[in-house]
């Protein structure tokens, strides 16, 4: 199974940094916060990557390369050269479809560039699982941080994502999905996930998990200020 790392956004709250440095570029703990994706990709047997491009694509490229330094084959879904900009999450998706998709498998890791998960695994097995079951998706949950309180799901009594069962937590932005989670999305069209996964959690298409390891929405320079300085105050 092929995972997609999504790094096509501005990290317009990141600037200046983001100004010449895309976001999953950014260091945290010295080394970009995407390369901690891709080692631990490499190390769970996942050796198909595709990342997904818009600001400063080029840069991006250029220092990631083919993946091989990092034990995995990189390909690119460079949104930036083919559509103006960035497409959103449902919108790079359906756009990397045809790099992610093939007669074996329309099942995918899908994680974002920018969030530190450092003992996440890609489970194999977990992803077998999900590969034989009926779910568009399966989310995994962390506890609610300061900044996004109101959480995104609960999870009922089947393991289903759900809006109304409690407690809410947070989308830690990395999951398992089936291509149809964005059927009938054109190439090239702009739509944020969020819409598709409510949808399909109201239809009860969407599965979940808890998450309790170290997470981080590096979505903010304080935030990666503290990933880098820990003991800081």
């Amino acid at each position: 199974m092929k995972a997609l790392i999504l790094a096509a956004g501005r990290g317009e709250r990141m600037r200046p940094l983001t100004d010449h440095t895309p976001k999953p570029l950014l260091e945290v703990q010295g080394k970009p916060l995407i390369v901690w994706h891709l080692e631990a990709l490499a190390r769970d047997g996942i050796r198909e990557v595709v990342i997904n491009t818009a600001w400063l694509e080029e840069r991006i490229v250029d220092t990631l390369g083919d993946g091989a330094r990092y034990g995995v084959s990189i390909r690119y879904s460079l949104e930036g050269r083919d559509h103006g900009g960035a497409l959103e999450t449902a919108g790079g998706i359906a756009k990397a479809l045809p790099l992610l998709t093939d007669a074996t498998t329309d099942c995918f890791w899908v994680v974002s560039g920018d969030v530190f998960l450092p003992g996440f695994r890609f489970d194999a097995a977990v992803a077998q699982r999900f590969a034989e079951g009926p779910t568009l998706a399966h989310l995994w949950l962390v506890p609610n941080a300061p900044h996004h309180p109101g959480g995104d799901f609960g999870i009922d009594a089947q393991g289903l994502a759900s809006r109304t069962a409690t407690p809410k937590r947070t989308w830690a932005s990395v999951g398992l999905f089936r291509a149809a989670i964005v059927d009938g999305l054109a190439v090239g069209e702009k739509l944020p996930l969020t819409p598709l996964l409510r949808a399909g959690a109201d239809a009860g298409r969407i599965g979940a998990t808890a998450y309790d390891g170290p997470w981080t929405d590096v979505g903010t320079v304080e935030r990666l200020d503290a990933l880098n300085h820990p003991s800081a105050g």
